[in-house]
């Protein structure tokens, strides 16, 4: 297969150079991980100037977790999209594929390389010129497609020691909400209205980032990761729009990995390509989807589908972030397809007595992790 770079998607070149050497060997295991690792900046730029150099503490604390975990596949949450993806390379380049100290101080960590990157285009900080929070004005990180104060705020960014198949990812940056079926339209309780007037809801786009499908050619299968970052289903009002939100930017994957003739009308990406998975697929959903099946104040009722789907198979059931007084909670998800051969997993969570723990300051969330038998 012949590997199309685009300005997202691209083989780095300072690391390739290294991979011969420093790499670490094939082996018969599998390793796929997601990560929010909440690096992102107060004006856009930022996360972009902090990881041109090597120093960045936040930056070095979330390298040394992915070192110390070693995922062949791995899925950044909150990590700024530019147009050249900047901050992706720069983040593979100068903190992944440099060694850090190990945390007791006892030499160094072994450097990660990934080739090969995708960094999604996010609707975060696009300004969608509508008042979409009702507040009379315009503009605001309110108004935007997907909440953010600049544009790529909170993107995602997929790592790869194995080939990308760029020509075949798929995009729903701009897939309507309403086009969703059962399309859950917020209502103001206090006038049992729609919180959206019909202008509006006919252009409101469904995902708060972005839904793609990666697929990455491992050896002589692909591996499709399937990744989200769904809104957090609070910050709204008693309309819960983000709620409503976040329960259908879940449920499009229930949508996405069924078999519906339907699908073909409405589940068209960016690119025009209509229809859902293939049935005999193989696949990861993966990312922060701000849903916790049992706790929390979001609607459950999409998650609960996704963990009980009959393509899913739910591995890993710990809780994944600690949000202080809000508790802990379980939103970060590595969801393999049934045919996938899974032998372990785990959840980077280092206690307090131990060296490590004082790198899980870099976010409130923790790295989540599945190994497979290739």
């Amino acid at each position: 297969m012949t590997l199309a770079l685009s300005i997202a998607t691209f083989l780095v070149p300072e690391v390739a150079a290294q991979t011969s050497s420093t790499e670490t060997p094939m082996t018969e295991t599998l390793r796929i991980a997601t990560f929010n690792v909440s690096l992102y900046g107060k004006r856009q730029g930022e996360i972009r100037e902090r990881l041109s150099a090597r120093d960045d503490r936040q930056a070095k604390r979330i390298a040394s977790i992915v070192q110390t975990i070693r995922p062949d596949v791995l899925l950044i949450n909150e990590l700024d999209h530019e147009p050249d993806a900047a901050p992706a390379r720069l983040l593979a380049e100068n903190y992944f594929a440099v060694a850090q100290n190990n945390a007791n101080g006892d030499g160094k960590l072994p450097p990660v390389i990934f080739p090969y990157i995708y960094s999604a285009p996010s609707n975060t900080g696009i300004d969608s010129t509508l008042d979409l929070n009702n507040d009379g004005q315009l503009g605001s990180g309110n108004d935007a497609w997907g909440y953010g104060i600049y544009p790529g705020q909170y993107s995602m960014t997929v790592y790869s020691r194995f080939p990308i198949d760029t020509a075949s990812i798929r995009s729903f940056q701009t897939l309507r909400w309403k086009d969703l079926p059962g399309a859950i339209r917020p209502v103001d309780p206090a006038t049992g209205q729609p919180y959206y007037d019909d202008a509006t809801w006919s252009k409101l786009r469904l995902s708060s980032k972005n839904h793609i499908d990666v697929p990455i050619q491992i050896g002589d299968r692909v591996l499709h990761v399937l990744a989200s970052h769904p809104t957090p289903p609070v910050f709204d009002g008693p309309e819960d729009r983000n709620g409503a939100r976040n329960h259908d930017e879940i449920e499009f994957w229930n949508h996405y990995l069924s078999d519906d003739d339907a699908a073909d009308t409405w589940l068209i990406d960016d690119d025009g390509r209509a229809g859902p998975l293939d049935a005999d697929a193989s696949f990861v959903v993966m990312g922060d989807l701000n849903a916790d099946p049992i706790d929390g104040s979001g609607r459950r009722e999409a998650i609960t589908r996704l963990l009980n789907h009959s393509r899913t198979r739910d591995v890993q059931q710990s809780k994944t972030a600690d949000f202080g007084r809000n508790g802990l909670m379980r939103v970060d998800f590595v969801l393999p397809s049934k045919d996938l051969n899974v032998i372990d997993s785990g959840v980077f969570w280092p206690t307090g007595d131990d060296p490590q723990s004082t790198w899980i300051k870099a976010s409130d969330h923790r790295l989540v992790w599945i190994d497979v038998k290739r």
